[in-house]
């Protein structure tokens, strides 16, 4: 599929974008925040053919990773420079009226965007997909899942967090046997998601922790579930049945959301949207005309 491609200048660095298709009337495009932090957008590129049912759909790497790097100091990531890219990428590519996905840390961003931002006038709905109200449900679900490893597994993990050293082959297996049970089923990944993992930015150490099992980074406190009443316009909650980001998670969405539609992909993990992009991409796109039949 054909796409256009550039750089949006930022923070005196460059933010790369790419956009599929083009928005028929009455449609509007739907701008893709990826997660991790610091993912790049490759593995999201399943949702590319959303744009086949006549939309646009933007994808870009955020400050520092992928192919918009950056050399910034610790102490400059946080979800508030985030939002002013996602005002930088709106601003330059003119999306007055816009649709947000944000996937997994990409929904934190995209929910920060809306409650506390303070600049979100035009987006028209939010697709929270595999994605988080609370860091500390968050890594609480993340030591529920992990329970169900085999013991020596845990012991494993658990030897990791005791010394430090998380390159063992005994770690290392367990940790893909969590990866492969909750965040990616396919075997091999594709390229795309190959490549988004092998190429994760140092914001991930700062922001998440040391790895998936690691709670200790700077977004450990974050929480929308006291304002997430204030999200006023349609949101869509969507995951895999064996996600990560597990049925409790989006449940305080759907019960704290006054319009929120919530979808659960059978059988899918973290990144369902790769594992069954025919299923996905069509309740995606349901879901934003119906939006938009309202509009």
């Amino acid at each position: 599929m054909e796409y256009k491609e550039g750089h949006i200048p930022f923070h005196g660095y460059k933010t790369y974008y790419k956009i599929y298709g083009e928005c028929e009337p009455g449609k509007y495009p739907l701008l893709t925040l990826h997660g991790g932090p610091g993912a790049p957008h490759n593995y999201l590129l399943s949702m590319k053919d959303v744009a086949k049912y006549g939309r646009a759909v933007i994808f870009y790497d955020q400050i520092g990773c992928g192919r918009s790097p950056a050399d910034l100091d610790d102490s400059e990531w946080s979800e508030d420079l985030f939002c002013y890219e996602i005002d930088a990428v709106r601003e330059a590519l003119g999306l007055e009226k816009v649709h947000l996905l944000g996937q997994s840390c990409g929904g934190v961003h995209a929910q920060h965007y809306m409650l506390y931002h303070g600049n979100s006038g035009g987006v028209l709905s939010v697709t929270l997909s595999s994605s988080l109200p609370s860091m500390r449900l968050w890594g609480e679900e993340g030591e529920r899942l992990r329970s169900y490893l085999p013991a020596e597994m845990q012991e494993a993990i658990n030897k990791a967090f005791e010394s430090g050293d998380f390159s063992s082959p005994a770690y290392k297996a367990a940790e893909a046997e969590y990866y492969r049970r909750h965040v990616c089923s396919l075997d091999p990944y594709p390229k795309d998601v190959a490549d988004s993992f092998a190429n994760e930015a140092h914001v991930y150490n700062v922001m998440q922790g040391q790895c998936e099992f690691d709670i200790s980074g700077t977004l450990k406190d974050w929480s929308s579930i006291p304002d997430l009443h204030r999200l006023n316009v349609p949101v869509l909650a969507i995951h895999g049945n064996d996600d990560e980001s597990t049925p409790l998670l989006n449940k305080v969405f759907f019960d704290n959301i006054p319009d929120c539609r919530w979808e659960i992909i059978q059988h899918g993990t973290h990144l369902c949207h790769y594992e069954y992009p025919l299923i996905y991409n069509l309740i995606v796109e349901d879901f934003l005309e119906s939006v938009e039949a309202k509009l």
